[in-house]
């Protein structure tokens, strides 16, 4: 009885001491899991599997539909799974750690289920394939997330938060080029896809540190409801990431369409401009994350960077819309890379200042990433929609403006409070 009071009291002293800065190793291997982890959502999102269900010229926008709800569903999927395996990974006691195990399962998941959508054919069978990489990748990105909570004190926050944002453009660029330069068959690339995830994201699973569980405790079933969504600030983040990766999905997933069928460009020219466009986007969000996390470090104001970069995002949208052409086009990309830097950035660091309570760290960050991934996997579904109603994309691009504005009007009314670590 003693020995386990004894070990009880030494394992609720570490919980309670504050977290401490961590180095380099740490921050490189957090940045290539996520890197592994955006490559394999984001790069079939804008190439491959649009290149998978692109239909005849004649019949395009069926394409563009199908697109639509293979990468809907697929969020909708994770959207269950990121809180719910995040539950269950706060009050996991394995001797491997609260993280780890799921962070290896959705890495693995996520693998198996890339290399069986290279082999589907048609679309339902791409989207069942689909959706288990969606799951896969939800539980991996829940766990990974989680650490910034559990490993990190306040002023570190915003600069892990810039390694998932700068990691996320990146990735796109390495993906993508990848596809069009390697020139593989569609099987092959997705088989690469699920080598690089297995590889990275099992490395770091296992040598980034997971501390210690908690012991059980008897109020437990009291907190599996979720509270964290009765908080009035929190509620408000939430709704604001949601509703502004929506816009910005709405912004970049049919830029393939858009350049095939908008502005009319042959197959070969468009692979070359998305590569370009991509890389531009990719210069000013990773500029972006790295300025307003250190930024947002040294201030601590992370909610008004927050709110303005949405509406930076916003102008790209309004550009599109007044005047359609490529060379506007490569500008309003620059925006878009902007203003998506800022606030998928310095908005993840606002949403760790406001979890609600400690012991809820996975859960209530698994559905600050599903905000997040629904926003940007149901962007497609709802643009195709627009697509179909307008006969083009001009109203694709004008909601993307609007969702953006009004995803920063709700980061700005939820409150800036300290974070709970900075509270202990």
């Amino acid at each position: 009885m003693l020995p386990a009071l004894t070990r009880w009291c030494r394992i609720r002293t570490m919980m309670s001491t504050p977290p401490q800065r961590v180095g380099a190793r740490w921050m490189t291997l957090f940045t290539l899991a996520w890197l592994a982890i955006w490559m394999v959502q984001l790069t079939p999102v804008q190439y491959l599997l649009p290149l998978q269900l692109d239909q005849s010229d004649e019949n395009w926008t069926a394409g563009v539909v199908s697109a639509g709800i293979v990468l809907g569903v697929g969020g909708l999927a994770g959207v269950v799974a990121a809180p719910a395996i995040g539950a269950v990974s706060d009050r996991s006691r394995s001797p491997w750690g609260r993280r780890r195990p799921w962070a290896v399962a959705g890495v693995w998941l996520a693998a198996v289920c890339l290399a069986l959508t290279g082999l589907a054919q048609g679309a339902w069978a791409v989207g069942a394939c689909w959706v288990g990489v969606s799951v896969g990748v939800a539980v991996a990105s829940a766990a990974f997330t989680a650490l910034i909570a559990d490993q990190l004190p306040p002023h570190q926050r915003g600069a892990a938060s810039s390694a998932i944002g700068s990691s996320q453009a990146v990735s796109i660029v390495i993906g993508v080029g990848l596809m069009v330069l390697l020139g593989l068959s569609i099987a092959a690339e997705y088989l690469l896809l699920a080598g690089i995830v297995a590889v990275f994201g099992t490395a770091a699973a296992l040598l980034l540190p997971d501390p210690p569980p908690g012991p059980a405790e008897p109020s437990a079933r009291d907190r599996v409801r979720f509270d964290s969504l009765r908080d009035r600030d929190f509620g408000w983040m939430l709704g604001g990431r949601l509703i502004a990766n929506v816009g910005n999905a709405l912004g970049t997933a049919l830029l393939f369409f858009y350049l095939r069928h908008g502005l009319g460009q042959p197959k070969g020219e468009a692979d070359d401009n998305l590569l370009l466009l991509i890389v531009i986007y990719t210069v000013f969000v990773v500029i972006a994350s790295v300025i307003a996390g250190i930024v947002s470090d040294r201030t601590g104001r992370r909610r008004g960077l927050t709110a303005l970069s949405a509406m930076v995002q916003a102008l790209s949208g309004v550009l599109l819309v007044v005047a359609p052409s490529f060379e506007t086009t490569l500008f309003a990309a620059a925006l878009m890379g902007l203003g998506y830097g800022g606030f998928s950035t310095v908005g993840l660091a606002f949403a760790t200042d406001l979890l609600p309570d400690e012991r809820d760290h996975a859960r209530d960050l698994g559905i600050v990433n599903v905000a997040a991934a629904l926003g940007q996997l149901s962007g497609p579904l709802l643009g195709a929609l627009f697509v179909v109603l307008s006969g083009g994309f001009w109203l694709v691009f004008l909601m993307a403006a609007v969702l953006s504005v009004a995803g920063g009007v709700m980061t700005g009314i939820a409150r800036q409070r300290a974070p709970v670590a900075a509270r202990r």
